[in-house]
């Protein structure tokens, strides 16, 4: 099983994100990564030695998947808001 795969669930333990589950999204060297975490969504650069891994693997393109593994709602697109003055 290799630690260092896109889509590998696993937690941040140290940083801003420590105790988030994150999915990595990228494999960018011998000891970084991209992930996405739970606390935020952005993509972030993060080195391997931060983080725990867990048994999980998923598809991170896959975002109804990846939103249920990080345990968030997700994101709703902006709308017009129906407040606004109508158009004379």
């Amino acid at each position: 099983m290799a630690l260092l795969e896109i889509g590998r669930v696993c937690i941040k333990k140290y940083g801003r994100d420590a105790g988030a589950k994150a999915v990595i999204t990228k494999v960018v060297g011998k000891n970084m990564v991209h992930v996405v975490t739970s606390v935020r969504l952005k993509e972030r650069k993060c080195n391997v030695d931060h983080l725990e891994f867990l048994g999980e693997k998923i598809d991170p393109k896959n975002e109804e998947l990846l939103y249920k593994t990080l345990e968030i709602e997700r994101p709703k697109a902006k709308t017009e808001s129906k407040t606004a003055k109508p158009k004379k």
